[in-house]
């Protein structure tokens, strides 16, 4: 027996590899650096699903089916009353996909996929007091996403940007979430079921869904300079560093490489303020060495998080809405692991051992 199922293997995948030795991560026998490099979410979506639905298509394709699929989950917004906008925006959301029907086919797939890259923009426009911006076909989904968001057409940079970052948090071997989706997928409930445990597992911040902290650390450091004494004083107090260490990864988180990657041309157009770059960058040469002198014995390096904040803070995301723009890259993920797991696998169901009281004897 193995607390938290630490190095227990649940499930065989050809979906992704996390080698948290080498610091690398494959997708479907293609490693992250080759499909970040002009890599776009319909490409990477079109390359997890392959074989998995009852029909094939290529990229150009699931680009059609999936802007069709956002125009007709739109009609779901109607539902979004003051009630569910009184909630917190990944909350609202997943209070709209329950909408959607739980079925296991193409189509439910496709409005799943669709549905959070919808409903986000829309609910943070609501709780705004703006009107929802209706979806456009001729748009790729990062595009529709950014201006579905703030009403405008996005830059070529920040559509790239996006593309980047749904691409790299795509999937991620059998994390919690992603575990989840197989459980539930396993009972053979339907794939809007899968999805919500998923996102339900997502929300909780041992998840690292929400790297929105990463951006309160970096407001209270204020300036490079002040990020060596900020830092020691934070360890001092017994407090995470946010944005450093990994469960999985022994070295450098690799996606963090290619977020940070994807911010250098918004900062070089000038579409971001380069001294939050460079404040960024800071506080990471000050934390990677305070926490090799303090805790030599462990590894602790940027994760994905650190990145992620900067990059969908300069995309105009609000911090409380992150775990929810996390879901709309890894839905695809997680559907692909629920199909995976509905064709190829067994109901899942483990043991535990009772430590509890035993009955008196008679």
């Amino acid at each position: 027996m193995k607390n938290g199922l630490e190095d227990v293997i649940a499930a065989e995948t050809q979906l992704s590899d996390v080698d948290g030795e080498a610091g690398r991560l494959i997708i479907r026998g293609v490693s992250l650096d080759h499909l970040v490099a002009g890599g776009t979410y319909e490409g990477v979506a079109a390359l997890l699903l392959d074989g998995l639905m009852e029909r094939s298509f290529d990229q150009a394709e699931l680009r059609g089916w999936l802007a069709q699929a956002r125009t007709k989950v739109f009609v779901h917004i109607e539902a979004a009353d003051a009630a569910l906008l009184a909630l917190p925006p990944v909350d609202a959301m997943r209070a709209l996909i329950a909408r959607l029907p739980d079925g296991d086919d193409f189509d439910t797939a496709f409005a799943l996929l669709a549905a959070p890259a919808v409903f986000l923009p829309a609910i943070l426009r609501l709780q705004r007091d703006q009107k929802p911006i209706a979806p456009d076909v001729a748009l790729s989904q990062a595009a529709d996403i950014l201006r579905m968001l703030t009403g405008k057409l996005p830059s070529k940079e920040q559509v790239a940007a996006l593309d980047t970052y749904l691409v790299t948090i795509s999937d991620h071997g059998l994390n919690a979430s992603t575990f989840a989706s197989r459980v539930i997928a396993s009972t053979q409930a339907g794939l809007t079921s899968s999805v919500l445990a998923a996102l339900s597992a997502l929300k909780g911040p041992l998840h690292g869904g929400a790297p929105g902290p990463v951006l309160d650390m970096l407001d209270a450091v204020g300036t490079a300079e002040n990020a060596g004494r900020w830092l020691g004083e934070a360890l001092d107090r017994g407090e995470r560093l946010m944005g450093f260490g990994h469960r999985i990864y022994r070295v450098r988180d690799p996606r963090a490489d290619a977020l940070k990657g994807a911010l250098k041309p918004l900062i070089a157009s000038g579409q971001v303020d380069s001294a939050r770059g460079s404040l960024a960058e800071a506080v990471e040469d000050a934390a990677l060495a305070i926490l090799k002198a303090r805790k030599p014995d462990r590894p602790l390096d940027v994760n994905v998080e650190f990145y992620t904040a900067l990059l969908l803070e300069a995309l105009g995301f609000p911090r409380q809405a992150f775990t929810g723009v996390f879901a709309i890259g890894r839905t695809v993920g997680w559907l692909a692991h629920a199909r995976e797991q509905a064709l190829d696998g067994r109901l899942i169901r483990p043991r535990s051992v009772y430590i509890g009281p035993l009955p008196a004897a008679a």
